[in-house]
């Protein structure tokens, strides 16, 4: 793919199929928070719903997707991601082809927030997270991994990025295919614009992973299947936002 493409038309004529799994992190909070404020269950599911009420409307065409598919969809950012400006109504459901990827990914961003946190305490316990599954088809993806423009991989500065995913969703793409800076073996992420690439309406597989941070980097757990993954303080310094952070801090 041309880095000189800049229309929707020849965007469109690099339109590739995809079929098949990806993963994404999140926090296993989203199932337990509300579980220590009732009694029973029963109630813990009615507060749910009341809370459910006060939160912004699941777009249309994702309301029949499981919450943890269409969450992306229903809330505007308050700050810019790579493929989302603040504010931007547009969904960007960001993933990654193996699981690995998107651990390291949730790993840079866990460092990022204590490394903007300086008076922050970490804590010496590990936090708990749910890595799952999507089954996705859709046949307007574009790979970046093609595109020779360094801009789209600016570890910080998300202008050109944000500005090609606008182009590509003027021109119908639903997906973008890129290589993770956060990953250390540069694996490959998938973010998806649309909730019509889901082929399945909720998760394929889940794990529970563990992760902490530590003096020696960050530590990332998983128990069935078994699978540990430790990333050295030195994969965090590309990034200037985390390439001071003071690891000493950390237990």
């Amino acid at each position: 793919m041309s880095s000189t493409i800049s229309t929707p038309d020849a965007l469109r004529s690099e339109f590739r199929l995809f079929k098949g799994h990806c993963w994404r992190v999140v926090e296993s909070q989203y199932v337990i928070s509300t579980v220590p404020l009732v009694d029973t269950l029963d109630e813990q599911a009615r507060l749910e719903e009341l809370l459910d009420e006060t939160k912004p409307p699941v777009p249309p065409a994702c309301r029949h997707l499981h919450p943890l598919l269409y969450t992306p969809f229903r809330y505007t950012p308050r700050h810019g991601s790579r493929f989302r400006r603040a504010g931007q109504r547009d969904g960007a459901f960001y993933t990654a082809e193996h699981v690995e990827t998107a651990i390291a990914e949730m790993a840079f961003y866990r460092v990022l927030f204590y490394a903007e946190a300086p008076e922050a305490l970490i804590p010496p316990d590990f936090a708990e997270y749910t890595a799952f599954s999507v089954s996705i088809a859709t046949d307007a993806l574009l790979d970046l991994t093609e595109r020779q423009n360094p801009a789209l991989a600016h570890l910080s500065d998300y202008s050109a990025s944000q500005a090609f995913a606008d182009l590509a969703r003027a021109a119908g793409a639903t997906g973008l295919r890129s290589l993770s800076v956060r990953c250390p073996k540069r694996g490959a992420a998938l973010t998806w614009l649309s909730c019509g690439v889901f082929d399945r309406p909720e998760p394929v597989t889940r794990q529970t992973w563990r992760m902490r941070l530590t003096h020696l980097g960050v530590q990332a757990l998983c128990e069935s299947p078994k699978l540990a993954i430790q990333f050295a303080p030195e994969t965090m310094v590309a990034d200037a936002r985390t390439a001071t952070f003071a690891w000493e801090r950390a237990a």
